[in-house]
């Protein structure tokens, strides 16, 4: 009882710090991938925020799976580095006592990655596309930082507001550049406010400005004082795509049998299932060879990890493909990685080096 709650508790505590050191990275590499878009004109700045929980509950499977898999490798690397394992197997007790307590955290852990892979994932990529599409069609005026000079797509206008109020309808200090018919035209206004018409024509109304209008490059401008201007802010029309296959339902999937349907099916069902292997596959892999340095498990832990997801990736675009059968999926990776499984915990048990090495001998 003594040693499945000593290594409970210390398992759920690194799990919790590894799952926190993976969420901040992911955090910071969508998030500045994020802001370098809004920076240039691509997202308006109110959508930084939900881009990336939408981002973030799209890597959240993947994350829990390697912060499994890293808990339960530095749990015992800890318990080998301090001579802890050392106690317990002269206690009589073998590596496969590890299996329970390990398999006690990481199915719990199991279960939720299914459901956010099954439920949760396709959900989010879901609500990612609708919402770019609706970015996509927002007018001029929505991509608009305040104190920001912003060229429109086809450069016919560059717009710079000073300030919008709370709701974004009222504008200050609002500068307009336009080019039409080989004309130069700048309106400028102490303030604005956007408008709607009842066929849906949206207009921006100036009050108390100046519009000047001239050809380029040359000193002849005509000056026209306003009271009231309406510009009429240009609506984009986007074109609606197919909804990608990560965003459709389970149960979609389920009665759409399709091979890229069926593919992304057998995606879904490896997350957890590569989270269990992977848990017990850090029980042999975390003893440590004094002579090889604190980081070579790390190290080979995480070329494991890339391994295997690779292989999942390109066992998955094969069934796409059609170069596999749905039916033999993704479970030939899974079924390669239980062998090693299994041959580990034997290497371990019989406290065999993990590769077997060949005497050569000259001879003479």
């Amino acid at each position: 009882m003594l040693f499945k709650r000593s290594l409970k508790q210390e398992l759920i505590l690194a799990l919790a710090g590894a799952i926190l050191i993976l969420l901040g990275i992911v955090l910071a590499q969508r998030a500045a991938s994020i802001v370098r878009l809004a920076a240039k004109g691509i997202l308006p700045n109110d959508a930084i925020t939900t881009l990336l929980g939408l981002n973030l509950m799209m890597y959240l499977p993947m994350i829990l799976s390697l912060a499994l898999f890293l808990a339960v490798l530095m749990t015992l690397s800890r318990w080998y580095r301090d001579s802890e394992m050392t106690i317990w197997f002269s206690a009589g007790m073998s590596i496969t006592h590890w299996i329970r307590p390990v398999l006690s955290v990481a199915i719990p852990l199991m279960v939720i990655i299914a459901c956010l892979s099954l439920f949760l994932t396709p959900w989010s990529v879901q609500k990612s596309e609708n919402f770019r599409t609706e970015l996509k069609s927002r007018d001029e005026l929505s991509t608009i930082s305040p104190g920001v000079f912003k060229e429109t797509q086809n450069g016919e206008r560059v717009y710079f507001i000073e300030s919008f109020d709370a709701l974004g309808n009222v504008v200050k200090n609002v500068f307009i550049q336009t080019i039409q018919h080989q004309k130069l035209g700048i309106i400028v206004a102490s303030e604005g406010s956007r408008v709607t018409e009842k066929n849906g024509d949206h207009f921006l109304v100036l009050e108390n400005g100046r519009r000047y209008q001239g050809a380029r490059n040359t000193a002849e401008y005509a000056t026209t004082e306003f009271e009231r201007y309406a510009v009429r802010v240009e609506a984009k029309e986007v074109k609606q795509e197919d909804p990608s296959t990560q965003s459709v339902s389970s149960a979609t999937l389920l009665k759409e049998k399709t091979p890229s349907n069926k593919a992304e099916l057998q995606w879904r069902l490896a997350m957890p299932i590569s989270a269990l292997l992977l848990a017990l596959l850090a029980i042999p892999l975390s003893a440590i060879d004094p002579r090889a340095g604190r980081t070579a498990n790390f190290a080979l832990a995480l070329l494991v990890y890339i391994v295997y997801t690779n292989l999942l990736s390109i066992m998955q675009a094969w069934i796409v493909q059609g170069k596999v059968s749905p039916t033999i999926g993704l479970w030939p990776v899974h079924g390669l990685f239980l062998l090693i499984i299994i041959y580990m915990f034997y290497r371990r048990t019989k406290q065999l080096p993990l590769l077997p090495s060949f005497n050569l001998v000259r001879k003479v």
